[in-house]
């Protein structure tokens, strides 16, 4: 059994399916006490103003109003509550709009309980912490930390896995230089970091970004200027 994480939070599921929200609510009664749930969005309009919740975790197929048009009507008047939607699909348009609304996590279904819970702490934390995940780069560029996506206006800029995790590194400590150790810890995990393979890396990520937004600090390491 998992421990509770907060009492205090207060969570909305929006499902239509109703065996996926009974099973759903049955799993969040080991995270928290305060649960509300809704089969349509429109309800859940209704529920949120009444209680006002900390985590929103809505599907998107439903009838009436969809999850995105749910979740927009929402980001209106509340940039705050964190927002997980669960979805069967997921392309270009999701992606952009998973930085539009500054969603917490898109998850595909079947529902992968690993993923799920790292979208829940994500949650927790991104409420303690009151930051965003959204990070505005130089000449109009966009980084989502939670979905890992790079935006370019309306363009998504695709970069490597070892570029996207090294990208998360720099944004998540702006305010000082990460350590060769740290980025190999964090970046190549198990694996061995070579120089040339860090440099390749960098000159890489730079071509993609403003090239004077990573500094290095020779002997030590490398920074983000934000």
């Amino acid at each position: 059994m998992k421990k509770r994480i907060d009492d205090n939070i207060k969570v909305l599921i929006v499902e239509d399916d109703e065996i996926a929200r009974e099973n759903a609510v049955e799993y969040l009664e080991e995270y928290f006490s305060n649960i509300y749930e809704s089969s349509n969005a429109l309800d859940a309009l209704k529920i949120y103003e009444l209680k006002k919740p900390d985590i929103i975790i809505t599907d998107i197929q439903m009838p009436k109003l969809n999850g995105l048009e749910f979740v927009e009507r929402i980001r209106q008047k509340d940039k705050k509550v964190q927002v997980i939607v669960l979805t069967a699909f997921c392309d270009k348009e999701y992606l952009l709009k998973a930085v539009e609304l500054q969603l917490v996590k898109y998850l595909i279904k079947p529902i992968n309980e690993y993923e799920l819970d790292a979208a829940i702490k994500t949650s927790i934390e991104t409420l303690k912490s009151d930051e965003s995940n959204i990070v505005k780069l130089p000449n109009g560029m966009v980084f989502d930390l939670y979905n890992l996506v790079l935006l370019d206006g309306k363009e998504i800029i695709k970069l490597r896995t070892k570029e996207l995790e090294f990208l998360k590194l720099l944004i998540k400590n702006k305010n000082r230089y990460v350590t060769y150790q740290e980025i190999e810890n964090f970046v190549w995990d198990e694996q061995v970091m070579s120089k040339d393979a860090l440099k390749t890396l960098v000159k890489n990520l730079k071509n993609k970004l403003s090239k004077d937004l990573i500094l290095n600090l020779s002997g030590t390491g490398y920074k983000i200027v934000l």
